[in-house]
């Protein structure tokens, strides 16, 4: 099942069938243990709503935070190596990649969030910006996998690659993350086999495209949000991406106008414009 946040209310989607969630609010929503059985409950009262069709989606954050790991992928890992070398910065990557802890990073608040349609924005000082694609956790207060959603981690490469101390400001600003279109209700782990697909659209040409199965990911979810629980806590939840294997070339850079399309089939499509 699907959980939907909207202009016009919570909404739960099974098979195409839509039903409003009334009587909770969203953070009190996310912030369930049990947030399968509440939301099958719904769907067995059967009564269907038609208010979805004319709502507008609404990125699926509140009060929870984002948080995000890096180096998760072969592939990330040799993209950040290059980009930091000339600052002396590139082994600290090979060792994360290969180390017990993860990295593990503040990425955004809800302010700071758009949701599926919403404009991306790249940083006005920034001269290489990229989207990172990744499958994003729903996590509970009490440190359980509830869901899975897409999420957009804006990043400004050579932001980052100029220190890696600066990883802050290459990554958490106005218009930075994207979460959507819905989060995917599920205590069970997705299929490895599942794909991440991204497409960024330049003038209605594909620009660039590229995959990565879940295959690649070299840290267990369950493992990333262990050392994500340790000495912290998440009231109403919150959501952590895990990382990207999908790095477009050193030469392609986001430009205003490009159209940002994420796709991993079992969650639906997260389609932003850059600002």
């Amino acid at each position: 099942m699907k959980l939907y946040h909207t202009t016009a209310g919570n909404f739960v989607e099974e098979e195409g069938q839509f039903y409003q969630v009334d009587g909770i609010a969203w953070d009190e929503l996310l912030a369930l243990e049990n947030i399968a059985e509440h939301l099958s409950a719904v769907i067995a009262q059967g009564k269907q709503s038609q208010d979805f069709q004319a709502a507008k989606l609404l990125a699926p954050i509140e009060q929870q935070e984002v948080w995000a790991a890096g180096v998760t992928y072969y592939r990330s890992r040799g993209a950040r190596m290059e980009e930091s070398k000339n600052a002396g910065g590139g082994d600290f990557y090979d060792r994360v990649y290969s180390a017990e802890r993860p990295e593990l990073f503040f990425k955004s608040t809800a302010s700071r969030t758009v949701g599926a349609g919403g404009k991306v924005r790249i940083r006005a000082d920034a001269h290489w910006s990229v989207p990172e694609p990744e499958l994003t956790l729903l996590v509970s207060p009490g440190g359980n996998i509830t869901g899975y959603t897409i999420g957009n981690d804006m990043s400004s490469r050579d932001i980052e690659g100029e220190n890696p101390l600066y990883l802050p400001q290459a990554k958490v600003y106005n218009g930075s993350c994207a979460l959507g279109p819905g989060i995917l209700i599920s205590a069970g782990p997705l299929p490895h086999s599942t794909e991440i697909m991204l497409e960024i659209m330049r003038r209605g040409l594909i620009e660039f495209s590229g995959s990565v199965a879940l295959t690649e990911l070299k840290r267990d979810p369950k493992t990333l949000v262990s050392y994500l629980m340790r000495d912290n806590s998440f009231p109403h939840g919150c959501f952590l991406m895990t990382g990207t294997g999908i790095v477009p070339p050193n030469s392609f850079t986001l430009a205003s106008g490009d159209r940002i399309r994420i796709t991993i089939e079992p969650i639906g499509t997260l389609e932003n414009e850059v600002a």
